[in-house]
C-alpha cells in the first residue's frame, strides 16, 4: 500500500471513529422562550422571525439541521450556540436586571441594523433566516418598543 492509501485509509477511520462522539444537544424548556416573547411583547410576525432567524443559536431550543449528525460539523455548530447564547439567551431572559435587559435589546438592535445577525454562515443553510428591509424594520420597532419598558432613562428614548 502506497503512503497516499495509507494516508486516505487513516483519516477514513479517525473519521469514522468521531462519529461515535457527539457533543450534548442545545434542548431545553420552551417555558422561558414563551415568557421572554409575552414579556417583550412580541407579534406573531417577530415571533415567525425570531424562530426562524435568532432561537436557534441564541435560545436553549435548537431545531438541528440534518447534517448536525456529522462530526466535525456539530461541534462546530456547538461552538456557534455557545456563543450566541453568551451573548443573549432568551431563556435566562427572566434572570436578567432591567439594565440587562435593556442593554440586551440595545445590542439587538445594533446587531440587526448593522446585518450582523443572523451570520452569513447560518443564513446560508436556513434560507427563512434571511431577513428582508421590513423584517428588519419589524424587529428593530419591536425591540425598542420592549425598550421603553425596561430604560431606566426615559429621557433618552
Amino acid at each position: 500500500m502506497t503512503r497516499k492509501k495509507k494516508i486516505i485509509s487513516g483519516l477514513v477511520i479517525v473519521f469514522v471513529i468521531a462519529q461515535f462522539f457527539q457533543p450534548t444537544k442545545n434542548q431545553g424548556n420552551l417555558e422561558p422562550i414563551a415568557l421572554f416573547l409575552v414579556e417583550t411583547q412580541a407579534s406573531n410576525e417577530v415571533k415567525q422571525i425570531l424562530k426562524h432567524a435568532c432561537f436557534d443559536c441564541h435560545s436553549s431550543v435548537t431545531n438541528y439541521p440534518w447534517y448536525n449528525t456529522i462530526t466535525p460539523v456539530n461541534y462546530w455548530l456547538n461552538g456557534h450556540i455557545k456563543e450566541g447564547k453568551k451573548h443573549f439567551n432568551v431563556s435566562k431572559w427572566a434572570s436578567y436586571s432591567v439594565k440587562k435587559k435593556d442593554h440586551k435589546l440595545e445590542k439587538l438592535i445594533e446587531e440587526i441594523e448593522a446585518q450582523d445577525m443572523p451570520l452569513a454562515s447560518y443564513t446560508w443553510t436556513h434560507k427563512e433566516a434571511q431577513l428582508t428591509d421590513v423584517q428588519v424594520q419589524s424587529l428593530v420597532d419591536w425591540a425598542r418598543n420592549a425598550r421603553s419598558n425596561y430604560s431606566l432613562d426615559t429621557d433618552n428614548n
